[in-house]
């Protein structure tokens, strides 16, 4: 068996303490010889096993002493670093340690998606003063993600009403706040970049839960007209789940609900809050959110829930909604005065195509596209808009004005169809149907049609018809054809939301799986050396699980696979070896290969199978194995046996065992005893020696601290609550050893 020095260390103190436990016994306790006792008494305690099993249990030897494969222990991280008991626990017994969370990507990602690594580091640091290395756990999981985060990246593009509020956010814009009353002003700050479309967002930061009113933000006064119906919105974001509310002065209720709560609730995704309709008791309905006074304020309350907020600050809007109807343009950047093709994607730059202001129709900008000598077909020079999300039981009207310094000809193309059409001929210059039009030279030229059963496309300005010519473009519009006789147009009821396609999503998860694995297998490039990359990719039924169909994910819950298809693990297992080292032993871990049929077992090593003909490399496999006393020992057999056949390495990488109570009976603690013995006599039994990388207990002790998050009101553990062995102890033992260790042992026991 291994000896160390260690090993050695404990011996000495192991004598030490085994001296005073039999200095401590006497005949008082010649009851608990018996394996029973009265039950009025209570359930049994550790300390109340048999006098001579005691003493057995306590003359055993450090756990790996007794293995030459590596034995892990799953720890919480705070305990190790701050409670020395526990700490010299792990130290004595295990050579591997498992962070049940705080190397997972919810602990790790805040909600930037920058990785804090300062908390494993100094845990690191402290196992390497032990001797203990680290096992990588987890990269790719469902659970314990920073889902708000994941979500945000894939969220759809936003671009808000504007045009037609009331409020006039100049001084939020410039940071100034003049005319805006804070409350906790320390807390709310102007950021740039981290609104809608990177635009600029108030930040709201309350530390301490209070009252609404304690983190609050309060408008000027905004002219209003009594009677007349308000519609209040804004677009609104937490890191992490929060909650919040508005209130007013000078409305019909300056406490309104919304959504059926007096409170919203917000997360890392933007989300839109409304306020324009309130509940009525007299009228037992709805009714419109109407000024009663000549001016009105607006509060955002964000002090009830601790967290960060971000409000965008170009999406609140006060808008009169019996007012005047304006034009909105559905184009966004249509008329480029954000001064770049900000929304805009060049497909093909022919000999070039940029943002100018040399040249425009109107305002400071237009969009400059110039052919190369070459050009021949339409596409050769191609700028493309971003989505447009237009109702097809409207009517719309498309124009643009453009300009080029010879004689040209352009077409624009709708990605998506538009009347049904990518292609369309249009009636552009009215003297008969064509897809294209004609451009004369030096002269801005109004280029117009009607848009009619159109939902979501682009607009692609395809000018690469002929060679050498310069195009501008300026003023592209998509607007309601107004149902009135004047020339406006009635305000869209919402804003323009642009979805992202499934091969965008798939682009961004993608990249940001590549830059998780990247970061953490790089910085643990020196100190981690075998890596969880996948955990529990399968179901039950042994098919890759999927959270499409799960009615209420958890707030941490986010499904890689679902945006990257059945190849996310092929894609995960490259990452970890690119950017690992060559030698790193990389794992796929899953729980339940035991249970019934063995099916999601025999799922997991055809997934294996597949992920490997991808041209992936797997060193191992991982399975749980969190049992309970009435655990099929056959099918456990039946696993390892499957397992082994596979040539992989072979990890039990959670063992755990369930007793069902937080105070078992001595025949409990004999049964889970003996399920512990069981689980490494199967393992040495069925996996070949070269094949065996180790196994890992889940948690040290039945200390709630713990396992109260995982196993509440259980004793699944090797010790007890106080640390002292279990019968546990002693199964575990002699099933790493292949004997009953204890029958080695010489000189009469002492109790």
């Amino acid at each position: 068996m291994k000896l160390n020095r260690k090993k050695i260390i404990h011996y000495f103190s192991l004598f030490t303490v085994n001296c005073l436990l039999i200095i401590s016994l006497n005949s008082c306790y010649d009851d608990k010889m018996k394996w029973g006792r009265d039950p009025s008494y209570g359930d049994v305690t550790t300390a109340e096993l048999p006098l001579a099993l005691q003493e057995k249990i306590s003359r055993y030897d450090v756990l790996n002493s007794y293995t030459n494969f590596v034995l892990g222990v799953g720890i919480d991280l705070t305990l190790y670093m701050e409670d020395e008991t526990y700490r010299n626990v792990v130290n004595e017994n295990f050579d591997e340690i498992t962070v049940g969370y705080h190397m997972k990507h919810g602990a790790m990602v805040n909600a930037n998606g920058e990785l804090n690594f300062s908390q494993v580091d100094a845990l690191v640091n402290k196992l390497q003063e032990a001797g203990l290395t680290i096992y990588g756990h987890t990269l790719v999981w469902h659970k314990n993600q920073n889902a708000s985060y994941m979500n945000s990246l894939i969220a759809p593009e936003i671009i808000p009403s504007s045009g037609e509020s009331q409020l006039d956010v100049s001084a939020l814009l410039n940071g100034s706040f003049t005319g805006w009353n804070r409350n906790n002003a320390g807390g709310i700050t102007i950021v740039q970049g981290a609104g809608l479309n990177n635009g600029p967002a108030i930040r709201f930061e309350t530390t301490k839960a209070g009252n609404e009113w304690d983190t609050q933000l309060t408008s000027p006064s905004i002219p209003s007209i009594i009677g007349h119906a308000y519609e209040i919105s804004f677009w609104i974001k937490s890191e992490g789940t929060g909650q919040g509310r508005m209130s007013f002065a000078g409305m019909i209720n300056n406490y309104p609900w919304v959504n059926g709560g007096a409170l919203f609730s917000t997360s890392g995704s933007w989300t839109q809050v409304t306020y324009k309709e309130v509940w009525d008791n007299t009228a037992g309905a709805n009714v419109p959110f109407t000024a009663v006074a000549n001016a009105i304020k607006i509060a955002f309350d964000l002090g009830k829930v601790t967290g960060v907020y971000y409000v965008d600050i170009n999406s609140i809007s006060v808008i009169d909604k019996d007012a005047e109807p304006a034009e909105v343009n559905y184009v966004g950047n249509g008329g480029f005065e954000n001064g770049d093709l900000t929304s805009w994607s060049v497909l093909n730059a022919g000999a070039g195509i940029e943002v100018t202001n040399t040249e425009k129709f109107s305002g400071s900008y237009s969009a400059k596209m110039i052919s190369s000598s070459s050009s021949s077909n339409a596409w050769n020079l191609q700028l493309e808009s971003a989505q447009i999300s237009l109702d097809a039981s409207k009517t719309y009207n498309f124009s643009f004005y453009v300009k080029s310094n010879v004689a040209g000809k352009g077409r624009v193309s709708f990605p998506g169809g538009m009347n049904g059409n990518q292609y369309p001929w249009l009636n552009w210059t009215g003297s008969g149907a064509s897809e294209a039009f004609t451009t004369p030279a030096g002269q801005w030229t109004l280029i117009s049609v009607d848009l009619t059963n159109t939902t979501n496309v682009k607009l692609s300005f395809d000018m690469g018809y002929l060679p050498n010519v310069t195009y501008y473009i300026d003023d592209v519009k998509i607007v309601e054809k107004a149902a009135a006789k004047n020339s406006k147009v009635l305000r869209r009821a919402g804003p323009i939301i642009i979805n992202k396609t499934d091969e965008e999503k798939a682009q961004i998860i993608g990249a940001a799986m590549e830059s998780w694995i990247k970061q953490m297998v790089s910085h643990y490039k020196k100190d981690v050396h075998a890596w969880d990359v996948v955990n529990e990719p399968m179901n039950d039924a042994g098919t890759i699980r999927s959270g499409k169909n799960v009615t209420a994910p958890a707030s941490d819950e986010f499904y890689w696979q679902d945006y990257l298809g059945k190849d996310y693990a092929v894609t995960a297992f490259k990452l970890a070896r690119q950017y690992g080292n060559s030698t790193d032993k990389l794992f796929i871990n899953d729980y339940g290969l035991e249970n019934g049929s063995l099916s999601k077992c025999d799922g997991l090593i055809e997934y294996v199978n597949y992920i490997e003909s991808k041209g992936a490399t797997i060193d191992g496999i991982g399975t749980q194995l969190h049992l309970s006393l009435s655990s099929n020992k056959d099918n456990i057999a039946q696993m390892f046996q499957k397992l082994a056949a596979t040539g992989k390495l072979i990890k039990v990488s959670e063992l755990d065992i369930q007793i069902g109570t937080a105070s078992p009976t001595l025949d409990q603690y004999a049964e889970q005893a003996a399920m512990y013995q069981y689980v490494v006599d199967m393992y040495m039994q069925y996996v070949p020696e070269a094949q065996r990388y180790g196994i890992t207990v889940w948690c040290v002790s039945d200390n709630a601290d713990e396992h109260e998050n995982w196993l509440p009101d259980d004793a699944p553990c090797l010790w007890d609550k106080d640390y002292k062995r279990k019968h546990a102890y002693k199964g575990f033992a002699d099933g790493l050893a292949g004997k009953d260790v204890s029958a080695d042992f010489t000189g009469e026991l002492q109790y």
